[in-house]
Order: structure tokens, then sequence, then C-alpha cells
């Protein structure tokens, strides 16, 4: 379908490929947060459902990336969180950025960097999962397991529709 669209209208069929799965993905997730009463739908989902189908040939773009990046993202956020005693400080947005949310903030970006580079498992919107966290946006064990129910089902969804739509991401491949 990808390729279809790319030949009948270049750049253009390309985003509307993107455009309409982004939608349908993300308004999916929506509708679960909401039939939840639940955060499924924040920020970092975004550019991962971007990477999905924008962006389906790189790395950073295999299921295997968006689920360990997030999950990363997820238990560095919660132990910067602790780490730093903001678990039951009003978040940085509403209680203003203070010296202990900047060092968990950057801490956690720090430490979901250098896990995902170390294990090779690049998945940048990871970032934006480990700041909603540190900086107290989204706490909590019902929060962040509805974080991690949306990632799970976005990027099925997104893997999935790709695949049915004839788009294959990367294979994993051994790096050195």
């Amino acid at each position: 379908m990808l390729e279809w669209l790319k030949g009948r209208a270049g750049s253009v069929g390309a985003g509307v490929y993107a455009a309409m799965l982004s939608l349908v993905v993300l308004a999916g997730a929506g509708a679960v947060g909401l039939a939840l009463h639940q955060p499924w739908l924040f920020p970092s989902l975004g550019p991962t459902v971007m990477l999905f189908f924008e962006s389906p040939q790189m790395d950073s773009s295999r299921p295997r990336n968006s689920l360990v990046g997030h999950a990363v993202g997820l238990v560095a956020g919660i132990g910067a969180l602790y780490v730093f005693g903001l678990q039951d400080a009003p978040s940085a947005p509403v209680g203003g950025l203070t010296g202990a949310y900047l060092l968990a903030g950057a801490v956690s970006v720090a430490v979901t960097t250098l896990v995902l580079t170390a294990i090779r498992t690049p998945h940048p919107p990871a970032g934006a999962t480990t700041l909603i966290v540190s900086l107290g946006i989204l706490t909590g064990p019902s929060a962040w397991a509805s974080m991690a129910g949306a990632i799970v089902l976005i990027t099925v969804v997104g893997w999935g529709l790709n695949v049915l739509l004839g788009v294959r991401s990367t294979v994993a491949t051994s790096k050195d």
C-alpha cells in the first residue's frame, strides 16, 4: 500500500499513509483510555507511531525497539521519581521545575539512553516516556500500567497494520 501511494502521489502519498494509520492507531488507544478512564494517550505515543508509519525500515521502528525502549523509559522514570523523593510531589508542570525534578528528568533520560545504546535497541520516543514519568506528569501504578498497555497496543496494532498493508519493518539482526 505504501509503495503504491508513493508511486501515485510521491511524498504526499507516503504522508497520507502515515497520517491515516497514525490517526487510526492513536484514536484506538485514546478510545481504550476513554473507556477505562485511564491515560492511554500520552505524548510519547505520537513519535512512536510516526516512526512506525513514516520510517518503517529504521531499526528504531521495530516492535522490539518500541516495547523495550518504552519499558526502559518507564523503569528509569519511576526509578528517578523515587530516587529523588518526588513520588508524592506535585508534578513539575503544576508545582514548578525544581532542582530535584531537573535532576530526575536529566538522569532518567541519561539512563534510558545508556541502556538502549548498550543493548543496541534505539527508540528515541522512549526519552519522552521517561520524562513523562520522572517529571511526575503521569504517576502511580495505575497510570504506569496504562502507559504500558497503550505502548503494547500501539506497537502490536501499528506493526500489524504495516504487515497487513505489505510494509515490513526491519528484522532484528545480530550486531557487533
